[in-house]
């Protein structure tokens, strides 16, 4: 990754909870171009996601593991990177709990960051940089 991510997420969906096989999964929302892929093969599965719109998860060609995904809504221009497929997650905690109406009972979400039932609006949340970020991928977009 060059730089900081757009925001993170923890996200804690029953369809997340279903696709990691944890209680929830983390990703960092970072433009593609900031994002650069070293080495090996990759595998990219199209899946179905709660929006019915679907997402392609980009998955290590050896092992597997899931590496980022691209959501219909974000297009190519993004990718939510699986925190935990980094050398050194703990460098992003989670910007903010989402979908916390369907978490785990016994997940403690911690009183530092914010936490919403469901999704969230990013012009609340989101710092002004990553805003501005988000407006230049806007402006580069077909259409």
């Amino acid at each position: 990754m060059h730089g900081a991510p757009l925001f993170v997420h923890c996200c804690h969906c029953r369809w997340c909870q279903r696709e990691s096989g944890a209680a929830f999964a983390l990703n960092a929302m970072i433009e593609t171009s900031r994002l650069e892929h070293l080495s090996g093969d990759l595998e990219r599965v199209n899946t179905p996601s709660n929006s019915g719109k679907g997402q392609l998860i980009v998955r290590c060609g050896v092992c597997r593991v899931a590496l980022w995904s691209h959501y219909s809504g974000a297009g190519d221009a993004v990718r939510f990177v699986r925190v935990g497929s980094l050398d050194q997650p703990d460098r992003l905690p989670p910007d903010i709990h989402i979908f916390t109406s369907s978490k785990q009972p016994w997940v403690i979400l911690p009183a530092d960051r914010p936490a919403v039932p469901e999704y969230y609006d990013r012009n609340k949340y989101w710092p002004a940089e990553s805003l501005a970020r988000r407006q230049v991928l806007l402006a580069r977009a077909p259409g």
